[in-house]
């Protein structure tokens, strides 16, 4: 399988349509736009359907009516167009229909800049609309991981019923790097005529289907949340994703790092090795399920002294951190906000100065 150079946002764009999703409804907004010029033309050439809504709200409620169809389905934004696209997540998720989000963040709060961060993380892993739900959510530190996700995103969106939010930052979507898209992640859209609206006729059946969010009763949405609640308690269970690096011995730090932050804690690490000072790193892949168990039991080795959660937002991830590691080790948080990147050397100083 041959490789070839693509800008990230372009990438997954095609990713997609890989994945079999020849619907896509977005609305443009810096720094994703790419994503729709792409598909614009690239969806009129697989016989798919592209539409720029008149805003973000409209969009996710067109989201909402194709997925409640059973139809692959997926938009594009960044942070305040996800903002107003959240009410409608809040009720695709309530009806269980599979959708696909893609977030490639910029700086906030407000209209904050249109340069990279990872400022979306409470927006994504604690639910940024109204009520009790979670969205199962990827984080890539590559384009072609972005890629990966993305086709992988459809199918686990069917498994669960429930929207798949893809967390990348400007710079996940800007660059350009080698990519492949692999066959093996090609999957077959699943049987949904059980609950799909997709007409009676179309499922030579007498049974209607409905999709809904109202429960009047209180007993019957309670029941309803619980049910919600166990899907989660398996994503819990069954998706939980995580890479380790440097973990071969002792080491004296553990660093938690995500998306293209990781990128730059890696080379951090390996010029603290250098120094003779040992740090390793786990990767959250999926932030969630965020891997609470695999980072406790990585702060517990003797040998660490200090765990720090890097991110370039102010300290939205240290909080599950903080929690995983359960008041064992102390914790420390070093990020920055709005479009600087951290460098490596600033990495390396604040290792340095809480492991001496």
């Amino acid at each position: 399988m041959s490789k070839v150079l693509m800008k990230g946002n372009e990438a997954i764009a095609e990713a997609a349509i890989r994945a079999g999703c020849l619907n896509y409804f977005a609305y443009p907004i810096t720094p994703q736009t790419e994503v729709a010029e792409y598909l614009s033309r690239r969806l009129t050439e697989v016989g798919g359907v592209f539409l720029q809504g008149e805003s973000e709200v409209a969009v996710s409620y067109m989201i909402f009516g194709a997925a409640a169809c059973g139809e692959r389905v997926f938009t594009t934004s960044s942070s305040p167009g996800v903002s107003l696209m959240s009410e409608g997540i809040s009720y695709i998720t309530a009806a269980q229909c599979p959708a696909v989000f893609v977030n490639i963040m910029r700086g906030g709060p407000g209209l904050g800049g249109i340069l990279p961060s990872q400022a979306d993380y409470f927006q994504s892993t604690k639910g940024g609309g109204h009520g009790d739900y979670h969205l199962l959510v990827m984080a890539p530190a590559s384009v072609q991981e972005a890629v990966e996700m993305v086709m992988e995103a459809f199918p686990l969106a069917e498994k669960y019923r429930n929207p798949v939010m893809i967390l990348g930052d400007g710079l996940t979507g800007q660059m350009m790097e080698p990519v492949e898209f692999p066959e093996h992640l090609k999957v077959e859209a699943t049987n949904k005529d059980d609950w799909a609206t997709n007409g009676m006729d179309t499922r030579n059946s007498r049974q209607r289907n409905l999709v809904k969010t109202l429960y009047l009763d209180p007993e019957e949405l309670n029941a309803h949340n619980l049910k919600l609640k166990a899907k989660y308690d398996q994503m819990q269970r069954e998706e939980t994703r995580f890479e380790r690096y440097n973990f071969d011995g002792d080491y004296q730090a553990l660093i938690i790092s995500y998306g293209t932050m990781s990128r730059v804690c890696r080379t951090a690490i390996d010029q603290l090795k250098q120094d003779g000072l040992e740090v390793a790193m786990l990767r959250p892949q999926f932030l969630f399920p965020f891997p609470r168990q695999a980072i406790f039991e990585a702060a517990q080795k003797d040998s660490c002294k200090s765990v720090f959660s890097i991110e370039m937002s102010m300290g939205q991830m240290m909080e599950d951190v903080d929690r995983s590691v359960a008041g064992r080790k102390p914790v420390y948080w070093f990020g920055k906000c709005g479009g600087e990147v951290p460098t490596p050397e600033e990495v390396m100083d604040e290792v340095r100065k809480a492991v001496k």
